[in-house]
């Protein structure tokens, strides 16, 4: 392999990094693109000075990057003799001879692999924009938590930091015109923790829970986790769920928040409210996935019930790494799940709890928010202009305030291939069809906007409709 393809390859990866970014990680995620999908492995890289000048970046700023990727396994090196890829091993492998096997419902859960090792990249669904968060302000906001005379944060907690479940209470009201006490809430480690505790508390091995197809897969995992018996149940916007074959108690049913997810459109208090009425679940579980900015109208939860409850965090609001989420629980079960929560998850996190419940109050998030709220729906234009004028797309969902949006294709179209395909040209989506029930055939694709903005937007847009284009034109013809 000669230096000048692969530098080629690893500088167009790098234009493509949003400037926004520092250079080191800009570096280092365009040099992870280019060992995962261009470089063999064991290929020599070219020295250090030469790429820092194709690259224009100084050696410090190199030297950062590839310390990160040496320590993560994607480079080695040879004291004075260079430096060659490799490819780490994959996250799902199939068990080898003589491994120990995993219990039957992480095998379940293995099947249909959702996760994935690549967290980032143009269109990777489920990640918002963190190179415009105001992460200076947060430091400040952080820095002074941390001070002496606030030593107790550094303990465990009780359900949970008093004046961030305020907050958080006025942050519903606010935003969603949902009522609820402060002692209603929960604070949890982000919107899985609060669905495991909900499945553990509220749930039995075995017990059935209902969930719309297509559905969250993290959520369908978590209840997989933990035993209970998942059923999916159709559901489009046009004609609402389709008729259940079961007769079976649910003791637990599972939507999505006022904007469905995966579908990325608006959901139907009516439809919810029919198949309630009609199955009669003993409990009752929205989790706002996709805060999109809307009321409160889309949602059946109500604060005085006894069997609604409400999940939520901030990881798509503000930055996932922040892993902190809250959850809304009739009167009669706040201490009974707090207990639940402290016996087996423990609590603690108070110092980030402290700084997210100023930033809360002081109505940074607010601001942020609603800025970056009229960017994503910018943004979701452009994709849509874009994605309209490709054959073979029979709907797009249509631009909102999220970020993401889902196209379908026919059904007898292979999206998962599609999605392979896609990721070979560095173009990281989901396909819809793994998160469909077996009498669902729906086709299509899950695409995030987070982390495109300006020009790289609509290069990467554009780039995305010619090659789906094609994709699009041999699967008809196949």
């Amino acid at each position: 392999m000669s230096s000048a393809v692969s530098l080629a390859t690893l500088i167009e990866h790098y234009k493509l990094q949003p400037e926004r970014l520092g250079k080191s990680v800009r570096v280092e995620q365009a040099m992870r693109l280019a060992i995962l999908h261009d470089w063999p492995e064991g290929s020599r890289l070219p020295p250090h000075r030469i790429l820092c000048r194709r690259l224009g970046v100084a050696r410090d700023t190199l030297a950062q990057a590839m310390r990160r990727l040496l320590e993560e396994g994607y480079i080695i090196t040879g004291q004075g003799q260079g430096t060659w890829t490799r490819h780490p091993p994959t996250l799902y492998q199939l068990p080898r001879p003589g491994t120990a096997p995993l219990s039957s419902r992480a095998a379940e859960i293995l099947r249909t692999p959702s996760a994935s090792s690549i967290q980032s990249g143009a269109f990777m669904p489920g990640i918002p924009d963190i190179t415009q968060f105001p992460m200076a302000k947060w430091r400040e906001l952080y820095a002074s938590v941390t001070v002496p005379r606030n030593a107790l944060l550094l303990s465990y907690s009780g359900g949970g930091y008093g004046p961030l479940k305020r907050a958080i209470r006025d942050f519903l009201w606010r935003w969603r015109r949902l009522v609820c006490d402060t002692e209603q809430i929960i604070i949890t480690d982000g919107t899985h923790n609060g669905i495991e505790l909900c499945a553990l508390g509220l749930t039995d091995v075995g017990d059935r829970v209902l969930m719309e197809s297509p559905c969250y897969w993290g959520a369908r995992n978590v209840f997989t986790a933990t035993g209970a018996t998942v059923e999916r149940l159709a559901w489009t916007p046009e004609t609402g769920h389709a008729q259940r074959q079961s007769s079976a108690p649910v003791q637990l049913a599972y939507f999505t928040g006022s904007h469905h997810y995966p579908l990325s459109v608006a959901t139907s208090r009516p439809h919810r409210q029919a198949l309630c009425d009609a199955v009669q679940p003993h409990y009752i579980l929205e989790d706002d996935y996709e805060f999109s900015g809307e009321d409160g109208t889309g949602l059946m939860f109500n604060g005085r019930s006894s069997h609604h409850l409400l999940v939520g965090s901030f990881s798509k609001l503000m930055f996932p790494g922040l892993r902190l989420g809250y959850l809304v629980v009739p009167h009669g079960m706040v201490d009974s799940l707090n207990r639940l929560r402290s016996e087996v998850f423990r609590e603690g996190r108070l110092l980030d709890q402290a700084a997210l419940a100023q930033f809360l109050a002081e109505g940074e998030l607010d601001t942020w928010y609603r800025r970056i709220q009229r960017d994503y729906l910018a943004r979701q234009q452009v994709m849509h202009d874009q994605l309209a004028r490709v054959p073979g797309i029979i709907d797009i969902s249509p631009p909102s305030r999220s970020i993401s949006l889902c196209v379908q294709f026919s059904p007898r179209v292979d999206d998962r291939r599609i999605a392979r395909k896609l990721l070979q040209s560095h173009l990281v989506t989901r396909p819809l069809s793994p998160v469909c029930a077996e009498d669902d055939p729906r086709s299509g694709l899950i695409l995030g906007i987070g982390m495109l903005s300006g020009r790289t937007l609509v290069a990467e847009a554009e780039r995305l409709r010619h090659i789906l284009t094609r994709l699009l034109e041999v699967a008809a013809t196949s």
